[in-house]
């Protein structure tokens, strides 16, 4: 398997270096801060993602910075939200990945307990491409 990762960041001084490698781009990852949600280099990348692929995942990120008491609602209200607003796009039905840009300590460990004792709706899976 070959794979090649193109860091869109999304703003505008670099969208036309950006549409310039449109050709190689199969799928598009999308990181969104889940306590920022859709910002203007979001949209942005949504744009070029909908002229370049068909094939999309959305990863919420910083979910550790959640309180654990607040974190599987605050989750579920920000996928209901993006599902809104990806249900006008290509992209009606996009997978969505959660995770923590924190490495190691206490609120990963959180996390992960979280998804072990069952406490929450989320399951660790694999997402295969074929899936995708």
């Amino acid at each position: 398997i070959l794979f090649t990762l193109v860091d869109c960041p999304g703003h505008s001084s670099l969208i036309r270096t950006i549409i310039g490698g449109a050709q190689i781009i199969e799928m598009m990852i999308l990181v969104i801060d889940i306590n920022k949600g859709i910002q203007t280099q979001t949209a942005e990348c949504l744009v070029i993602g909908e002229i370049t692929t068909d094939s999309l995942i959305v990863v919420l990120n910083k979910v550790d910075m959640i309180p654990i008491d607040e974190r599987e609602e605050r989750i579920e209200k920000m996928k209901r939200k993006l599902k809104k607003v990806f249900s006008t796009t290509r992209f009606s039905n996009p997978k969505f990945v959660i995770t923590s840009a924190a490495i190691g300590g206490e609120k990963v460990a959180s996390i992960g307990a979280m998804i072990a004792n069952n406490k929450s709706n989320y399951t660790l899976e694999s997402i295969g491409m074929d899936s995708l």
